[in-house]
């Protein structure tokens, strides 16, 4: 089977030798790791930092809509009690809580 010139033309006409694909699907990556990747990255970063940071007398949001006082933080477990009246405390686990709105007062240490 002989070919047509226009044919043998078209079957080497990329410059870069395989390369014009790979350069475009490269940059799509690089441009997801900065707009998608890295900034969600950096949020779980903080939220790890706000969880660990967490201590007796501040105000909490649990991922559930509960608004509450921490009451106590326990060192040994991953829980921290909430107070969400005079009358109701529950554990909550730390990795649930949203956000912490208002932050207390250090724990005085005991003599």
């Amino acid at each position: 089977m002989l070919m047509t010139p226009a044919y043998a033309l078209a079957q080497g006409a990329d410059p870069f030798g395989g390369l014009g694909v790979l350069f475009p699907m490269l940059l799509m990556v690089v441009i997801f790791y900065f707009l998608l990747i890295r900034p969600q990255q950096q949020r779980a970063k903080e939220h790890q930092e706000m969880i660990t940071k967490v201590r007796r007398g501040d105000t909490v949001v649990t991922s559930g809509g509960f608004v509450g006082r921490v009451t106590k933080v326990p060192e040994n477990t991953d829980e921290v009690e909430v107070e969400l009246n005079e009358q109701m405390k529950i554990r909550v686990v730390k990795s649930t809580l949203m956000d912490v709105r208002v932050k207390g007062e250090p724990v005085k240490e005991k003599a």
